[in-house]
């Protein structure tokens, strides 16, 4: 005959007992407990994984799930050039978001990414930062987005992209300026102007690379530097978009995946950056930074002529 012996918090086992009352090997039967699924559970569990991915993918209102992948992809990308050549990603990825996200969350959600990737890279280098010049510009900062929030509706997106355009190309080949020569006045100047212009345009970090390119020795104490200050000045206006009523938590796990792929992006940018020659770098940087003055000219005058 057979019987069962099962001994608490144990598997059940089987035991057959022959004519001589020895005991065979126990046979296990498939056990609650046991260490290994049923293929049933197995499949079950592939399906509840298969829909909380589905569900991530398609928490972001007004973004497809192929477009959810693409921008996380995107952030690695955008946050490697960055880190690489100081700017271009943020101005790269706002561009991008405009053509597959709803027009009113483009620029919050476009915050909460770029103090994600600026923070990480300003940590990475802190020892290079110039914080000589971060109490006027942070001052300059506030008041520009106290200001651009209270008229952001009001003002045309393509005048102060063509105004940004035109004064970047200046600053990289016009001559040079006596203004771009750092001091107090100019920095908070140059940060009330990027915060009130990044609340309609998304990435103003050109029109503050010019300032910190001037003040700075080396490639490393410029990228670091300019993520710094970009980390302030995003945070700012995450702020000033939360009074303003922009609801953040139906894209939190888009802005918490795009923030974790542009922190990788970074790190690996970072190893770029190293390894390129500073000649190198000031070209590239001078180069990045007149491919966006040109895109802004060219989408402000669309915007005209439409």
């Amino acid at each position: 005959m057979a019987s069962d012996i099962s001994i608490s918090g144990f598997p059940r086992q089987v035991y057959a007992i022959g004519t001589c009352g020895k005991s065979r090997q126990p046979e296990f039967a498939i056990r609650p407990h046991s260490r290994f699924l049923s293929p049933r559970a197995e499949v079950y569990n592939e399906i509840v994984l298969m829909q909380i991915v589905h569900d991530i993918l398609a928490s972001a209102p007004g973004v497809s799930e192929w477009s959810f992948v693409a921008l996380c992809l995107l952030s690695f990308l955008t946050s490697a050039v960055s880190a690489a050549f100081g700017l271009g990603g943020g101005a790269a990825l706002v561009a991008v978001m405009a053509s597959v996200m709803p027009l009113t969350s483009i620029i919050p959600v476009h915050a909460v990414v770029q103090v994600g990737s600026n923070f990480f890279r300003a940590v990475m280098m802190w020892r290079n930062i110039l914080f000589t010049w971060m109490p006027p510009f942070v001052a300059g900062t506030v008041i520009g987005a106290a200001i651009g929030g209270q008229i952001i509706f009001a003002l045309p997106k393509y005048v102060l992209q063509a105004i940004i355009g035109v004064f970047v190309l200046y600053a990289v080949w016009g001559p040079k300026m006596k203004a771009m020569e750092p001091t107090k006045l100019r920095f908070a100047t140059v940060g009330a102007l990027a915060s009130f212009a990044t609340m309609f345009a998304g990435a103003t970090g050109p029109l503050i690379a010019p300032f910190i390119k001037a003040s700075t020795t080396d490639r490393n104490m410029t990228v670091a530097t300019h993520a710094a200050f970009m980390s302030w000045q995003h945070g700012v206006k995450i702020l000033a978009f939360g009074f303003l009523g922009f609801a953040f938590a139906p894209y939190a796990p888009l802005m918490i995946l795009m923030t974790l792929f542009g922190a990788v992006g970074t790190w690996s940018g970072k190893f770029i950056l190293d390894w390129m020659a500073e000649n190198v770098f000031r070209w590239g940087f001078n180069l990045v930074l007149t491919v966006l003055a040109i895109r802004l000219l060219i989408e402000a005058g669309l915007e005209i002529a439409a």
